[in-house]
């Protein structure tokens, strides 16, 4: 980066991209899983899995958020040579770090429909619900502050793409029209025309 400049991912970004590929590979899961009988039968499986989807759901969404808020609290305003990545970008990388992840997880979760069928399927969709629901918490914080929060892509990748990981010292921050995603990490509607 030029004149010591960082290189900065948005915070709710790198929250939310593994929620589209778990919700999904989740889903897939779960519908593949109630074709297979297993050995405790469709209805316990379903049960089961509700009850995952749910606590699953709670756990992703709440866990860590005191770390978030507390760095959020001291965050510093990016400096003017600081470099935003892209949400495209900060999305890529992060799913292109996890996929290896992402396939033993759903091929776990597979395997598991022949003993309860779709209850993996469905723990691994409550992850993703969890994720969004962390990054709408992100996102409404935000706004609230009236500033987006950004994390050092170093400190990122030394922290396996976890943005609230031991190795993220501070975040920083910018105000809320910089780069190309809205509060929450979604894309940015584009403004209408006058």
């Amino acid at each position: 980066m030029a004149r010591g400049g960082q290189g900065l991912a948005r915070v709710a970004v790198v929250v939310r991209a593994g929620a589209a590929p778990l919700w999904w590979l989740g889903v897939c899961a779960a519908g593949i899983g109630v074709l297979v009988p297993g050995l405790t039968g469709r209805r316990i499986g379903l049960s089961a899995g509700a009850a995952l989807f749910v606590v699953a759901t709670a756990v992703v969404a709440y866990a860590g958020r005191r770390r978030y808020a507390a760095l959020a609290r001291s965050a510093a305003r990016a400096g003017k040579h600081d470099v935003l990545q892209d949400r495209a970008v900060s999305v890529r990388t992060w799913r292109r770090g996890h996929r290896w992840w992402l396939l033993l997880a759903f091929l776990a979760v597979l395997g598991s429909a022949f003993a309860v069928p779709a209850a993996g399927g469905l723990l691994l969709a409550g992850c993703g619900a969890g994720l969004w629901l962390k990054a709408a918490w992100i996102g409404r914080r935000e706004q609230d502050g009236d500033a987006l929060l950004w994390v050092r892509v170093d400190w990122l990748t030394k922290n396996g793409g976890r943005p609230a990981g031991k190795a993220v010292r501070a975040y920083r921050t910018t105000g809320v029209a910089a780069g190309d995603a809205a509060p929450g990490g979604t894309r940015r509607k584009p403004s209408a025309l006058v």
